[in-house]
């Protein structure tokens, strides 16, 4: 069952919880369709700048909302944008859209502040852009088995996957050696399925979501290797590092020559346009291959 449903907006900032979401090509709506970049229009997440974390968007009829600590909200009209833009996520440069001087001067002026919140030095420059949707970015069609499933700013794949007794029992090894529990939201997961054991969906075959009338077909697709982002507290934005230390233990994945993973990638075989929601059935089976 869908336990969860989350957005995120703006790629490595906070997430949004949601009761329901719409499901497109590239994933659930609006899911990392903005994205910050630096000077020379590379990506920016929280591994360059934790500060991220602690953006937290509000998705609105007709705006985006963004707040920070010590910062005025920035409100952007979701059908708004600048000039065009060239950027480059990964090893992607796709065109974009600039979001404009007001949303670049407030992200240099909150990333400009170092952890503990005074200026930093030689503070770089900031961009907000957004994803041009007429732009198809593919996910690896290595992993895909050559389907071509589309995303936006996303690192790689649509949707991710995690669930819910997955994260129970890494807080079980947590606490076991003496650390605080984390929460769902340092793994960045879009749909948060309850009802497996740990881990269970590193082996579901084709998902399907009673959806309504158009069933929606998910298939995982590839393991999430793990950066330290999920080291860094979403409320702080300070990292340590007992969550990656912890996963190293027993999360090394010899389908990704033994990256330590959490989650499941999935692309969207079917049901673009349907509504997924919190409580809807999930079914799958498993594969063992």
């Amino acid at each position: 069952m869908i336990a969860r449903l989350f957005v995120y907006p703006v790629k490595s900032c906070a997430g949004v919880e949601l009761q329901q979401a719409l499901l497109t090509e590239t994933g659930l709506a609006l899911d990392r369709a903005w994205m910050v970049v630096d000077a020379r229009g590379e990506f920016v997440t929280q591994r360059e700048r934790s500060r991220l974390a602690l953006v937290r968007p509000q998705l609105k009829t007709k705006e985006l909302v963004l707040r920070a600590p010590g910062m005025l909200a920035l409100h952007m009209a979701l059908d708004a944008v600048a000039q065009p833009a060239m950027v480059k996520v990964w090893d992607d440069v796709v065109p974009a859209y600039d979001m404009g001087d007001v949303a670049a001067q407030w992200f240099t002026d909150f990333l400009s502040l170092s952890e503990d919140g005074t200026p930093a030095p030689n503070a770089a420059r900031y961009r907000l852009v957004r994803f041009d949707p007429q732009h198809r970015r593919l996910s690896s069609l290595k992993w895909t088995g050559g389907v071509q499933a589309l995303n936006q700013f996303s690192d790689g794949y649509p949707v991710l996957v995690i669930s819910e007794a997955s994260l129970a029992f890494l807080n079980d090894k947590l606490i076991a050696a003496g650390h605080g529990a984390v929460g769902i939201e340092r793994f960045r997961p879009n749909l948060v399925l309850s009802g497996l054991q740990a881990h269970d969906e590193d082996r579901l075959a084709l998902m399907r979501i009673d959806a309504g009338e158009v069933p929606v077909l998910l298939k995982p697709v590839k393991p999430c290797p793990r950066c330290p982002i999920p080291n860094i507290d979403p409320v702080t934005a300070l990292s340590s590092p007992e969550v990656s230390d912890t996963l190293q233990t027993y999360r090394q994945d010899a389908r990704v020559a033994g990256a330590v993973t959490f989650g499941m990638n999935v692309i969207v075989v079917g049901g673009v346009g349907a509504v997924l929601r919190v409580g809807q059935a999930l079914s799958a089976d498993f594969d063992f291959g």
